[in-house]
């Protein structure tokens, strides 16, 4: 009898531990992100139609084409173009490659007005510049397209950026120039610590306090730098796996917390505030960083391969989708993503769940 009791006790006990642990043990399930197609449309021979009144219009450029579509698919603005172009969400511009001027249109195809300056323009946002001829010379034009202020110089440029807190140049020679909107040299610097120390990538952030640069040849650098009063303050950098002599994407997050930069197959992923930074990689050459909400999406190209990544908080890679194509874009706007591919352009519903 006694034995009978010890062994109902040890089975009660049991099941007390069992049914404690997996109450204790139970933890919220962690959101997952979600991509639905919503539409697909084929801007080869669109339809366009005329925009409703304050509606939203998103730019694309494919190939030789470029244009304007709405959130829910629907074309407003379809151009070809036989040479160069530049498009942003308030202007678009296509040029030749002895442009002497170039006319400059508003997203619903409205002649804007003429950069009646020989060169090469440039639309970033809202911001218009043209680069002179010779490579080493621009101008900053206001909203009517006239000159505003010119940078002159005799080192070419080799990378450019803007922010609506300043401008970034980089140079052959390895300088840092950062002007404010109005033409004025707010510092300069070099990154140094390379052989050959030309500028291949840089980026300004909307503060117009940070500059990300990655520099040189043997040995290729990433350098974080910020402004102190008069002085330029590196804050962190790093040393580059390999050094490829072609251009490199840098740019800061929309809230300036976060800048990425690319070194052939790696994605660098920087926290601005404690200097520390992370590697994933990445298939190809970085050629556009979108983002939304947590999440960053990351273009890449190798050859005719294109490929998308899904980072999310700016730091765990959540997945990726590949394609073939000539030609592709990313847009991402209030949760969701824009993926053009040759002559279409999909729309993708980005949710939690």
């Amino acid at each position: 009898m006694k034995n009978k009791k010890n062994i109902s006790f040890y089975i009660l006990l049991s099941l007390i531990f069992c049914i404690s642990y997996i109450v204790l043990a139970i933890k919220p399930l962690g959101t997952e992100h979600q991509f639905s197609p919503e539409w697909k449309i084929d801007v080869t021979n669109p339809s366009t139609v005329k925009p409703e009144e304050d509606s939203k219009l998103l730019p694309f450029k494919l190939g030789q084409t470029l244009g304007y579509f709405t959130p829910d698919g629907k074309v407003i603005t379809f151009v070809s173009f036989p040479m160069k172009a530049s498009i942003s969400s308030k202007f678009y511009t296509y040029y030749n490659t002895n442009n002497t001027e170039a006319s400059y249109f508003m997203p619903d195809g409205q002649l804007c007005g003429k950069i009646s300056i020989t060169g090469f323009p440039m639309i970033d946002d809202d911001r218009i510049f043209v680069f002179l001829p010779g490579g080493s010379s621009f101008v900053a034009c206001d909203n009517n397209g006239k000159r505003k202020w010119e940078y002159g110089g005799t080192t070419p440029i080799t990378a450019f950026d803007s922010s609506k807190n300043g401008v970034v140049v980089g140079f052959a020679d390895g300088n840092i120039c950062e002007f404010s909107l109005n033409g004025k040299l707010i510092q300069r610097f070099s990154p140094g610590g390379s052989i050959v120390p030309v500028i291949l990538g840089t980026a300004v952030s909307n503060s117009g306090d940070y500059i990300a640069t990655i520099s040189g040849q043997n040995k290729q650098r990433f350098v974080l730098a910020k402004k102190d009063g008069s002085q330029t303050k590196i804050t962190c950098h790093e040393f580059l796996p390999s050094s490829t002599a072609i251009q490199k994407l840098v740019k800061f997050s929309q809230d300036d917390s976060t800048v990425f930069f690319t070194s052939q197959n790696i994605l660098g992923i920087t926290n601005v505030k404690t200097g520390k930074i992370k590697h994933l990689k990445i298939n190809g050459q970085a050629i556009s960083i979108q983002e939304t909400g947590d999440t960053a999406f990351i273009l890449t190209k190798d050859n005719s391969k294109y490929t998308v990544y899904a980072v999310e908080n700016f730091s765990t890679l959540i997945g990726f989708f590949s394609f073939t194509a000539e030609h592709a874009f990313i847009l991402a706007d209030s949760n969701r993503l824009y993926v053009g591919k040759d002559s279409t352009i999909s729309c993708l519903s980005i949710t939690k769940k």
